[in-house]
């Protein structure tokens, strides 16, 4: 199992202080310094099922600096992904990515309905 995380982020902390509770194994990936591609983004996508907009991080700075709110409507899904893949700073984070699934953002409550399935993967 891959976590994209930025470490100083304090719900990616949260996030891999749940798995290690779980007895979840992961490897870790800083998505600042190894920003996910378009091509990866992709297959996230479709493993996952959310919609490109899940992926940003509409929170951070770049995002308001670029006015994405504005833009993402009229933006196709590869252009999405091409734009994600150029500043890890602006894909949301955590990702935890499995061989049969992604989960996009840290919610506990939505990553402990999905226990028994990470459970399984271990």
């Amino acid at each position: 199992m891959l976590l994209l995380c930025y470490p100083r982020c304090t719900t990616c902390q949260k996030a891999k202080k749940w798995l290690e509770a779980n007895g979840i194994p992961f490897d870790e990936r800083n998505i600042a310094v190894d920003n996910p591609t378009a091509e990866e983004l992709k297959t996230w996508r479709r493993l996952g099922g959310q919609p490109a907009r899940k992926f940003f991080n509409t929170s951070g700075l770049k995002y308001k600096e670029l006015r994405l709110k504005d833009r993402l409507p009229e933006m196709t899904e590869s252009e999405m992904f091409d734009l994600l893949a150029t500043d890890g700073m602006l894909v949301k984070r955590p990702i935890l990515v499995a061989e049969n699934g992604v989960l996009v953002g840290f919610k506990e409550d939505e990553w402990e309905a999905h226990l028994p399935w990470l459970k399984t993967l271990v």
